[in-house]
């Protein structure tokens, strides 16, 4: 991107080991405002390794415009156990124990809420992820957030660390550390279903944002004094919310489909280390899976004081992934074909080749189940469905240089995650290279190949040269001393640009200092590295869980996988 004419420029690929080293092409693209020239520069036939150098020149005076400071090589993701980062962020993100504070957080939870027969009733559901960059704690994306930890691992199972225990405090406990984290979601997640038949949704709500601070210092009211018991949302098929605004909820298949895909993929791999905890997953997992037959339909997380919540809209997806997860972990051809006919119903998940989208609107933003279910699909229909969902996604990105053709929705980063795994399980699952750019796109994107040369994963300092240095999170407000709350916040995976008519028209957004990025923000979207813009600049759980097979794939695998 800049301003000369591509046709003005030079450039130039320097080996620090062998000197000049020919490009493949300068394919010269649309522009990218406020940008007025943009190129994409292809070198894919680089094979050797070692340190590199880009140089950008004028061709009339020769003089050096920019430079670029490249490695290359099998291991460039490896070298730094980049596959590790989304742990680190998740253990700062535990509630119950907390090891990065090596300090116990909300220990009362909770009281039941909107629950005809049970309004009042305390719950012991300690435990689990604190959602995003406040201390709300969500079942649709935790039981995502498990289900990509067990997946990454599953599907990759050699290149995971052994560096820290179950209570995520260092040292090695003989357990992949993923799994250690998974598990640690596991057991909250089967706290939230203390009985067959009740399923819990939703821990605290929006009251929560009225404090800052670090978890073991939460002292948000909600009625019962300041730091005491939170209120627990059951799963609702019908809309509600204790004060104004109510979400749109018509059933409850959506979050306790999630519960049995986590509690089936759990129960396959658990069955050789610990088959009590195995066997007690799986049979919940049929509870589960048999009651959210029964109760199809959407849940949505509730609103309170203010009109976000999560607007979770499907739901087959969802069936798709727990019969198809049920089905591998016990075969049965009454599974396959319910799998099949969910497959069928929705094909592509919906974001993919849309405009614009309600928040988390279509969740998951990847279809795990059309993976699943074509395990044991000999017609090759699932592939096809991913097939489509990427030819959707990737016309939308050939009118830019980057390829991009995301929508620039809230959480835009767990989309282009999202996308780049499909295209890497859809050449896994047909040899087929054609959505490779795609899938190189989308993970460049998040690597800092975007308009803001802003790498979007929190990466240590020192290692790229530009990563979120002031996201948004209650830990690293004013109330904290800067450089800890941000190196806490490690391997968190930001939101992502958005769409300049959300950012105009979201709450309380904002930028409380001058825009470090401001001659690179367009028309069309905007990102800034801004405490006070929580639309672009804070991490999630879940997008950050999301990451986990992609990294885990470019890492590299030294042992078989299970299939």
């Amino acid at each position: 991107m800049g301003a000369e004419p591509v046709d003005r420029l030079s450039f130039e690929l320097q080996s620090a080991e062998s000197g000049r080293v020919n490009l493949d092409s300068v394919v010269v693209c649309a522009p990218w405002a406020p940008a007025e020239a943009s190129a994409r520069i292809y070198f894919s036939s680089v094979a050797a390794p070692g340190d590199y150098s880009l140089a950008v020149k004028d061709k009339a005076t020769g003089a050096v415009l920019d430079v670029a400071r490249l490695y290359i090589g099998s291991d460039a993701y490896s070298r730094h156990k980049l596959n590790e980062l989304p742990l680190n962020y998740l253990r700062q993100q535990r509630c119950g124990y907390n090891p990065v504070h090596d300090a116990e957080c909300h220990q009362h939870d909770g009281f039941v809420v909107l629950h005809d027969s049970l309004d009042g009733e305390h719950f012991d559901v300690r435990g689990g992820w604190h959602d995003a960059s406040d201390y709300l704690q969500y079942l649709p994306t935790s039981a995502n957030t498990v289900y990509q930890l067990l997946f990454a691992y599953r599907e990759n199972p050699g290149v995971w660390a052994d560096e820290y225990d179950a209570a995520g405090r260092p040292g090695a406990n003989g357990v992949a550390d993923i799994l250690d984290e998974a598990r640690w979601g596991l057991e909250w997640m089967m706290r939230m279903n203390p009985r067959p038949g009740l399923y819990f949704n939703q821990i605290a709500d929006d009251r929560d944002h009225r404090f800052v601070g670090v978890p073991q210092a939460d002292n948000s009211d909600y009625g019962r004094g300041g730091g005491k018991d939170r209120p627990i949302y059951p799963v609702s098929g019908k809309p509600y919310g204790l004060e104004k605004y109510k979400n749109r909820s018509n059933g409850e298949a959506s979050s306790v489909a999630k519960f049995a895909s986590a509690f089936a993929l759990g129960a396959q791999l658990y069955a050789e280390t610990d088959a009590k905890f195995a066997e007690e997953l799986g049979r919940r997992a049929r509870q589960a899976y048999e009651y959210a037959l029964a109760h199809p339909g959407a849940a949505q997380t509730a609103p309170c004081v203010s009109p976000y919540f999560y607007e979770e809209d499907n739901w087959v997806d969802d069936m798709e992934l727990a019969a198809a997860s049920l089905g591998r972990l016990s075969p049965d051809e009454s599974l396959a074909a319910n799998a099949r006919a969910y497959g069928s119903a929705e094909r592509i998940t919906p974001w993919m080749g849309a405009d614009t989208a309600r928040h988390y609107q279509w969740y998951p933003f990847i279809n795990l189940g059309h993976f699943e279910a074509a395990q044991t699909d000999t017609t090759g229909v699932f592939a096809s469905y991913y097939r489509e969902g990427l030819e959707a996604v990737a016309a939308r990105g050939t009118k830019n240089a980057f390829r991009f053709g995301v929508p620039f929705i809230w959480c835009s980063n767990n989309l282009t995650t999202a996308l780049a795994t499909q295209a890497m399980l859809y050449r896994e699952m047909t040899g087929n290279t054609d959505f490779v750019e795609t899938e190189a796109a989308a993970r460049d994107w998040l690597f800092g190949v975007n308009p803001w040369g802003q790498t979007m994963i929190i990466l240590p300092e020192g290692m790229v040269a530009s990563s979120p240095e002031d996201p948004h999170s209650a830990m690293t407000d004013r109330v904290i001393a800067r450089r800890p709350g941000r190196d806490w916040l490690v391997g968190g995976l930001v939101d992502g640009p958005v769409y300049t008519a959300i950012f105009n028209s979201l709450w309380g957004v904002h930028l409380r200092r001058p825009d470090k990025f401001e001659a690179l923000q367009g028309p069309v979207a905007v990102y800034h590295d801004d405490y006070s813009d929580y639309s672009t600049n804070e991490p999630t759980m879940d997008g950050t869980a999301s990451l986990s097979y992609m990294l885990g794939r470019l890492c590299g695998s030294s042992a078989k996988k299970t299939k």
